[in-house]
C-alpha cells in the first residue's frame, strides 16, 4: 500500500493519496483543486487513479473531484447522509457512488468502510481503510475529514453563521457529541488522518502536526474529555472564530460544481497605468499583493493591499466580492501562485492583471499612509485627537484590547464602514500590523483618508506601554 499526504499551507488543508500498487490503483481523499501535484505522483508511481473520496461537502476550499474525474475517469465516492440540502448535485454526468453508514467498498487490495460521523456537517463521513493486501483484517486508520482534528474536533456552527441556515449549530453540536461517543469506541491503536490542521477556521484550537491516534485523542483532545452533552454543546460553540464570509460561496460550489480549471478565460495583461486608472474609477476591484510596508510609502489611490503570503487566500476570500471582476498588481514570478491560490477559494474571476513595479512607476501621483508607534498613538488619544479601531477577531478583542477600543473585524470592514468613528484620526490596529494594514487599504480605499496604522498592533503596545 502506498500512503502519501499533501499539505496546502494557504488553507491548512490536507489530503491523501491512497494507492493499492499491486494492481496500480489509487484514490485521493478530499483532494484540492490543483491536482498537478496527484499527477506527478501518478505518474511516479506507476497508478491510475480511480477514484476521489470526500468526507463532506467542503466550505472551505474547492474540491478537486471533478478535476479528478475529468482527466483520469476517477469515481466519485461522496456522502449520501443528510437531508436533501445536503446532497451532491451535477454528478449525474461522472462515474460516482453515493454512499451511507456501513456501506464498503474495494480499491485493489484496499477496503474502505463508511461511517457517518454527523456534527460539523450533516452530510459528514469518515473512510475506515484496512489494507489487505498482507494478512490484517483490521482497520489501520480513518480519515476523519473535519469530523476530528488533531487536538479539536469541527465546529458545527458554519451552516448558520456562513451559509445563514439558522438553529444548525446546536443540532450540530448535538449530533457532534453522538459521533464522539461513537468515535471512542474505535481501537486506540486506529491512525487519525485529518483534513486540516492549524489555522484552519473549521475549528478552534486544531494541532499543527499531521495526524494521531484514536487512543491519543482519547486521552488529549478536550472535546472527547465530555460525559455531559450539554457541557460539551456549551463548549463547542463557544469562542469558535468567525466564519471567512467565502464559506457560504464554498458550499455552493462544492455542492453544485464549478467550472474546470482548463476552461476558464485567459486574464488580459494591462497595457499602462491609464488603463487601470480607468478600471478604478469605474468601481472595478484592484488588489495590490505587495508587502504592506511597500504599499504604504506608495499606491495606487483605489487599491487594496493584500500581501501575497500564506495568509492571501484567507483574507482574499472575505474581501474579493466574487460577482466582480478582479484585477490584480502583482510580481510577474508569483502568477502561478496567485492563481492557484485564488482558484483553491473559487475566485475565479480574475479578468486582468499587471507588472506592479513597471506600472507603479507611471502614475503620476501616488497615495500613502503613516504608521504610528505606541507612544505617539498613546498620546493622539491622550490628546483627543484619535480613536483606536481594533480589526482582529471578536476572541482576539475579547481577551484584551485597548480601552474604548472600537472593534470591527477586517474581513467584514467594507460591509461595516459607516459603523467607523473617523470624527478624529483613525488609529487601526490589530495584533501585531499585518491585517490592520489590510484595512487601512481598506479604508483608504473608501474615501477615508484621516488614519494611521499601529506599527506593532496589540502586542507592541501591550509590550511597550503596559505597567
Amino acid at each position: 500500500m502506498l500512503l502519501r499526504y499533501f499539505y496546502d499551507e494557504n488553507l491548512a488543508h490536507a489530503s491523501y493519496v491512497v494507492g493499492c500498487q499491486a494492481t496500480g490503483e489509487a484514490v485521493v481523499v478530499d483532494p484540492m483543486r490543483d491536482i498537478v501535484v496527484y499527477e506527478e505522483l501518478a505518474a511516479k508511481e506507476n497508478l491510475n487513479i480511480v477514484g476521489a473520496l470526500e468526507t463532506h461537502i467542503h466550505a472551505d476550499f474547492v474540491s478537486g473531484s471533478r478535476e479528478l474525474a475529468n482527466r483520469f475517469g476517477a469515481t466519485l465516492y461522496v456522502s449520501d447522509e443528510g437531508d436533501a440540502d445536503w446532497k451532491y448535485q451535477n454528478i449525474d454526468h461522472l462515474n460516482h457512488q453515493l454512499l451511507k453508514d456501513g456501506d464498503q467498498f474495494k480499491i485493489g487490495n484496499l477496503i474502505f468502510d463508511v461511517m457517518h460521523t454527523p456534527g460539523h456537517t450533516p452530510e459528514s463521513i469518515s473512510f475506515l481503510l484496512t489494507d489487505r493486501g498482507g494478512s490484517a483484517d483490521k482497520a489501520m486508520g480513518i480519515f476523519t475529514g473535519d469530523f476530528v482534528f488533531v487536538g479539536d474536533v469541527g465546529r458545527p456552527d458554519l451552516l448558520e453563521k456562513a451559509a445563514g441556515m439558522k438553529g444548525t449549530s446546536e443540532a450540530g453540536a448535538k449530533e457532534m457529541f453522538k459521533s464522539l461517543e461513537r468515535f471512542k469506541k474505535l481501537p486506540d491503536y486506529l491512525q487519525v488522518w485529518p483534513a486540516h490542521g492549524a489555522g484552519s477556521a473549521c475549528g478552534k484550537a486544531l494541532g499543527a502536526v499531521p495526524s494521531t491516534t484514536v487512543g491519543y485523542e482519547k486521552l488529549f483532545n478536550w472535546a472527547l474529555q465530555y460525559d455531559d452533552a450539554m457541557a460539551f454543546q456549551k463548549e463547542l460553540l463557544d469562542g469558535q472564530p468567525e466564519p471567512p464570509s467565502y464559506f457560504a460561496v464554498m458550499k455552493s460550489v462544492n455542492k453544485t460544481g464549478v467550472e474546470l480549471l482548463k476552461n476558464l478565460p485567459k486574464p488580459k495583461v494591462l497595457g499602462s497605468a491609464g488603463e487601470l486608472e480607468k478600471l478604478i474609477a469605474d468601481g472595478h476591484q484592484v488588489l495590490d499583493l505587495r508587502p504592506s510596508s511597500s504599499f504604504g510609502n506608495g499606491y495606487i489611490p483605489g487599491t487594496i493591499n493584500i500581501p501575497f503570503n500564506k495568509s492571501f487566500a484567507n483574507w482574499a476570500g472575505w474581501i474579493v466580492d466574487y460577482k466582480e471582476p478582479l484585477y490584480l498588481l502583482l510580481e510577474p514570478e508569483s502568477i502561478d501562485l496567485v492563481f492557484e491560490a485564488l482558484h483553491s477559494i473559487g475566485i475565479d474571476g480574475v479578468a486582468g492583471y499587471a507588472d506592479v513595479s513597471n506600472i507603479i512607476q507611471e502614475v503620476n501621483q501616488l497615495d500613502s499612509y503613516t504608521s504610528v508607534s505606541p507612544d505617539q498613538a498613546k498620546k493622539m488619544i491622550e490628546d483627543g485627537e484619535g480613536n483606536i479601531l481594533d480589526v482582529r477577531s471578536q476572541s482576539e478583542y475579547d481577551e484584551g484590547h485597548i480601552e474604548q477600543a472600537d472593534h470591527i473585524m477586517v474581513g467584514t470592514l467594507k460591509n461595516r464602514l459607516e459603523e467607523v468613528n473617523a470624527n478624529k484620526t483613525v488609529i487601526v490596529q490589530c495584533q501585531s500590523g499585518a491585517r490592520s494594514a489590510i484595512a487601512t487599504s481598506i479604508l483608504k480605499a473608501n474615501g477615508i483618508d484621516n488614519l494611521v496604522n499601529l506599527t506593532g498592533g496589540y502586542l507592541k503596545w501591550k509590550e511597550e506601554l503596559s505597567v
